[in-house]
């Protein structure tokens, strides 16, 4: 019969994906595994014997370090689901469970355990935002084109009618049905999309961009700052330039209005930023290599309750807007299997584009 050893327990705990934390009686760390110093971001050797509230701060939970007080008193565990750590400069979400190690003729540790989510949760974010595309995508499409059958019918109507009135003056009444229903087709051809196949070529990401930079400056009049923070070294892309200049202008020109309609905001500023990503996963597969676009603006922000809804035909935030521009730049940034993500605060808004740098891939 096998009998674990100390050093087996020792060995296995060092190999466990799952952060684990042990804590003395004076809320000092006494032991961490690999998994978490590589969560934390701190060494063995520098964590053992600190105080745990220098090292593990939930920014999500105001009296962490007196409920772990509370729990060697009582020794009642404690879990916290999709709890947002500080880590240096960055935030991590993680899952946590707190749990008093009684033993006799010793004191009470705790034993810490944490599983990083964030990454799970922006997977079933991203195939949450992919599906709902597509399927309001084959809604709107089937709509727009119920909308464009009678039209036809209609506008030659009104022209038929504008001749065979006699008074030419009452012409003006057909003219706008022809107007009006030009305008809704127009509209339909808009809520289709891109209806021609993407003209594929080498192109230089930074050449699109700087073509929507010249747009949005002549279009803002000196009134907002476009900066530029571009990563030079990012290989070409095979893509259609002007589609992805028309998804890029969408998402800038939203970010343009919002800092023009906010009359209170000082300094107006989009930046440009493109950085590489490596082993990324868009959806279910994942990518050796990812372009990441970011389109940040230092606005109001977008409301929350139109975040999650914002990629959907039809929904703006703005009394003139159409809420077409972003489910079409949604729509042709996923002709290259790509994505574009929103996160949004008051004074920061970021739209992220990603798009594959390479054509093989991996399902997850």
């Amino acid at each position: 019969m096998f009998a674990p050893s100390l050093e087996f327990f020792k060995h296995l705990l060092d190999n466990l994906s799952t952060a684990v934390l042990l804590v003395d009686d004076k809320l000092c760390v006494s032991y961490l595994n690999p998994s978490a110093e590589m969560l934390l971001a701190v060494s063995r050797s520098r964590a053992e014997g600190y105080p745990l509230a220098q090292i593990f701060i939930d920014s999500s939970a105001n009296s962490l370090i007196d409920k772990m007080a509370d729990t060697l008193k009582t020794a009642h565990p404690f879990t916290k689901r999709e709890a947002c750590m500080r880590v240096g400069v960055n935030e991590v979400i993680v899952d946590y469970t707190v749990t008093a190690l009684l033993s006799p003729n010793h004191p009470t540790s705790l034993l810490i355990e944490m599983q990083q989510i964030d990454r799970l949760l922006r997977i079933s974010r991203e195939e949450t935002i992919l599906s709902n595309h597509q399927v309001t995508k084959q809604l709107v499409r089937g709509v727009a084109h119920e909308i464009k059958n009678p039209l036809g019918g209609i506008r030659g109507a009104a022209q038929l009618l504008g001749r065979a009135l006699p008074d030419k003056q009452l012409a003006e009444y057909t003219n706008i049905i022809i107007e009006e229903a030009d305008r809704l087709r127009n509209l339909a051809d808009r809520m289709l999309g891109p209806r021609k196949l993407p003209d594929l070529q080498p192109i230089n990401i930074h050449e699109c961009l700087e073509r929507v930079r010249s747009l949005i400056l002549v279009e803002a009049e000196g009134e907002v700052a476009i900066v530029r923070d571009y990563d030079l070294s990012l290989p070409e892309l095979n893509a259609d330039p002007d589609q992805l200049i028309q998804a890029i202008l969408n998402i800038t020109g939203n970010a343009l209005q919002a800092l023009r309609e906010n009359s209170k905001q000082q300094s107006p500023t989009i930046i440009l930023r493109t950085r590489a990503q490596r082993q990324f996963t868009i959806g279910v597969v994942r990518h050796r290599l990812v372009l990441r676009i970011d389109i940040i603006d230092n606005g109001p922000g977008i409301p929350p309750h139109l975040i999650d809804s914002i990629f959907y035909p039809m929904v703006t935030g703005r009394a003139s807007g159409s809420g077409l521009g972003l489910s079409i730049a949604q729509d042709i940034i996923h002709l290259y299997h790509g994505l574009i993500e929103c996160e949004s605060q008051v004074g920061k808004t970021v739209f992220s584009i990603y798009l594959p740098l390479e054509s093989g891939y991996e399902r997850r």
